[in-house]
């Protein structure tokens, strides 16, 4: 039968350099074992002189502060603090990596929601903090040492035209976060205002930068003085090496799934459409995988669009105009193509439904974040015995039906043989670490940097790395 189309990975040049050389990545599976997690972080520095490239040429202040969460990495965070630029960390086990990291205070930012514990330990750190409500406001200025000034981000959230959020304080709260703000002022400094959008899209990053413009000139009148922005993250990645291709694997999913063709899905797994009356509805519940538009193109649509109500002037002018600094906080898009998942073919059986399963030595949760499909193929680094397209389902190590790493088909060269190495491509954006578990007591895979030097990859335990101080 007909395979499915194929959905190739985009990959950096250095880490299809690195797959190239099959003895590196044989080294890498004898040293650190299968499953084995790899980070470039000479990719990582690609990335952020990208961005930097893009704030440079908007002639405004900058600060860039890494998104922790998106990677526990040490070799990421390391790189990040030797670059120079600041940290987001929303735990207190990430304050503490920042800090072995060689991140200062002052370059040091605390977000996301927090108790009464994780505000006591930003206090103690003396960094900066990002509140999220009301309470974390009120609690703080409880807390704080009258002798010190907390600097603080107020981050605001329920903008015209943009999703409800669980997060930030809602425009319609601002008076009262003010009015906390001026009668502690002894205790809090309110450095701006911040906000994270669950989208990509320019038309409603720009609504809201100019609704919290709206806020600087509320909080002058509060004799409040605001100097930042901070616009979050939420910057794209580029998955695919041929967008086209995902839209026709799409399309083959959908008609699949509707009984016209042949079915590339496992079982009833509908991937989030809705099928009803003939047709599929909704999205599925894929990364915008289609995307081709890197991070930095997105960030330089931004900063030149025109903001609603000041003359047309681009909202990186208006910013300059007003001095006030722009922050954000990329993580996606620090280490996109910056991590890949390597791993071991353990055998390949053929199902009482007539599917071809290659099983690997790793769970799906290692490789994919949530319920998020890995609509991106693997790669099998070995030439098949009988080169022949087939579709196949990669499935997991784990006792349990859910376990299927793909629950969609994937298209091969062939069907590969047990020991063959299977790479899963750019899995460092929250894939690696985000759903990892320890079912059935199986280790984490370890995580290594690798590092190319004088036409050779250097491999590094991930804890072990120490990037080069420029």
């Amino acid at each position: 039968m007909t395979p499915p189309p194929a959905v190739p990975a985009a990959l950096h040049p250095l880490v299809a350099a690195f797959l190239d050389d099959r003895a590196a990545v044989r080294a890498a599976l004898h040293r650190f074992g299968s499953p084995v997690h790899l980070v470039f972080p000479q990719v990582f520095t690609a990335n952020l002189a990208a961005l930097r490239g893009v704030l440079e040429g908007a002639a405004t202040r900058y600060r860039i502060c890494y998104a922790h969460k998106v990677n526990r990495s040490a070799a990421f965070a390391g790189t990040a603090a030797a670059a120079g630029i600041a940290v987001d960390v929303a735990s207190a086990r990430e304050l503490l990596s920042a800090q072995t990291a060689g991140f200062p205070a002052d370059r040091i930012e605390v977000t996301g929601p927090k108790g009464a514990a994780m505000l006591r330990t930003a206090l103690a750190a003396g960094v900066t903090i990002n509140v999220d409500n009301l309470w974390e406001l009120e609690t703080l200025a409880a807390l704080s040492d009258p002798k010190t000034t907390v600097p603080v981000l107020l981050r605001i959230s329920g903008f015209p035209g943009s999703s409800p959020s669980r997060f930030g304080i809602d425009l319609g709260d601002a008076g009262a976060a003010f009015d906390l703000l001026t009668r502690h002022r002894d205790r809090l400094r309110l450095l701006g205002f911040a906000f994270h959008l669950d989208t990509a899209a320019t038309v409603e990053r720009v609504q809201a930068v100019a609704e919290c413009l709206d806020l600087v000139e509320r909080a002058y009148g509060h004799d409040l003085m605001p100097t930042v922005l901070d616009i979050g993250g939420g910057l794209r990645q580029v998955f695919t090496a041929d967008a086209a291709g995902y839209d026709a694997y799409d399309h083959a999913l959908r008609a699949g799934l509707l009984g016209h063709g042949r079915a590339v899905h496992w079982g009833s797994n509908t991937f989030g459409y809705h099928v009803a009356d003939g047709a599929v509805h909704g999205g599925p519940v894929f990364h915008k995988y289609a995307n081709t538009e890197s991070a930095a193109d997105i960030l330089a649509d931004l900063l030149g669009a025109p903001l609603p109500g000041h003359g047309g002037r681009a909202l990186s002018r208006v910013l300059a105009d007003n001095l006030l600094e722009l922050w954000l906080e990329p993580g996606k898009a620090l280490v996109d193509q910056a991590g890949i998942t390597l791993a071991q073919v353990e055998f390949v059986k053929r199902a009482g439904n007539g599917a071809t399963l290659v099983h690997l030595d790793l769970s799906r949760d290692t490789v994919t974040a949530a319920d998020q499909e890995v609509l991106i193929d693997p790669i099998v680094l070995a030439e098949p015995v009988v080169p022949d397209a087939v579709g196949v389902y990669f499935a997991g190590h784990l006792c349990l039906e859910r376990d299927l790493i793909t629950q969609r088909q994937v298209r091969l060269a062939g069907v590969p043989a047990p020991g063959d190495p299977v790479v899963f491509a750019n899995t460092a954006g929250y894939h690696m670490d985000l759903s990892a578990a320890r079912a059935s007591m199986h280790p984490v895979p370890a995580k290594v940097a690798v590092l190319h030097r004088d036409g050779e990859f250097d491999l590094c335990p991930d804890a072990d790395y120490r990037p080069e101080v420029r």
